[in-house]
């Protein structure tokens, strides 16, 4: 884990570390409605993460080796995991993206306040940053 995501998993602890679960739905909603608008010409079919309940869109940059992300959810929750992955590897190497899971979810417990069908578009959230790190890579 590169030292500025482990900077970024200790802040996001930190931030979620005494909240009740109801307080965690709370500062995911915050976070989601904190994303930066994202451009309408980007909502297209490609930038569509499947497997997610609802529409949520991700995009992503690259620039000087480092990664970047925009996402969004009409759905307030999907926003917020959306916001929770993009602050944590926004600004990361696509290595990092792809060697390093989101461990912070699991230490905090995260998927265990949300629905399956949440937890499963967590997951395709960060499947598709990698799918788009690796697209980095290559063109490299």
């Amino acid at each position: 884990m590169s030292e500025s995501l482990q900077k970024k998993s200790d802040a996001i602890k930190k931030n979620f570390a005494s909240l009740s679960k109801q307080q965690h739905y709370d500062l995911l909603i915050q976070m989601g409605q904190q994303l930066p608008p994202f451009p309408s010409l980007l909502k297209i079919e490609s930038s569509i993460v499947p497997g997610c309940q609802s529409t949520l869109y991700l995009h992503a940059t690259s620039c000087d080796g480092r990664i970047s992300f925009v996402a969004h959810s009409e759905a307030l929750i999907s926003a917020g995991l959306a916001a929770l992955l993009v602050s944590l590897y926004s600004g990361e190497s696509p290595e990092t993206v792809l060697t390093s899971p989101p461990v912070v979810i699991e230490e905090l417990q995260l998927t265990s306040n949300l629905s399956l069908n949440r937890s499963n578009g967590l997951a395709n959230i960060y499947l598709r940053m990698k799918q788009l790190a690796l697209a980095f890579l290559i063109k490299q």
